[in-house]
């Protein structure tokens, strides 16, 4: 209200960038996204489906779709549509043989048609369990 009757019009708007968030089940990815919107971690809920958080920083603003559990690699592209870039998030204190499944699922991912061009960020969840692996062993 300030700045329009000052005559300098509103703020512009923030740019709005679309990511995915993908991993295996537990990897922390409803965690990651409640934590980056500042709500509570008491009440945190394993996505089934999707679900989408719109993270506001001061330059932009992100919307993250989430995807939830196994076989996000299979389900309907239509999830991968628009999508600027992909989160792939993976527990770093899993099982030898949820690392590797969670491995294969990131090669997938990456040869994927609509996500093979865009930007990954890779992050190794749970780093501060005891069985964590560094990032070099993951």
């Amino acid at each position: 209200c300030f700045r329009a009757l000052c005559c300098k019009g509103p703020p512009p708007p923030k740019p709005e960038y679309d990511l995915v968030c993908i991993g295996l089940t537990g990897s922390g990815k409803t965690s990651l996204l409640s934590q980056l919107c500042s709500e509570s971690p008491e009440n945190i809920v394993s996505t089934t489906g999707f679900s989408i958080k719109a993270v506001p920083f001061q330059n932009a603003i992100l919307n993250i779709k989430e995807l939830g559990g196994y076989d996000f690699i299979r389900i309907e592209v239509r999830y991968y549509q628009g999508s600027q870039g992909v989160i792939f998030v993976l527990d770093s204190a899993s099982s030898e043989d949820d690392l590797e499944t969670a491995r294969n699922e990131l090669h997938s991912a990456l040869q994927h048609p609509q996500l093979c061009t865009l930007p990954f960020l890779i992050l190794a969840n749970h780093q501060d369990k005891p069985a964590a692996r560094s990032v070099q062993e993951v």
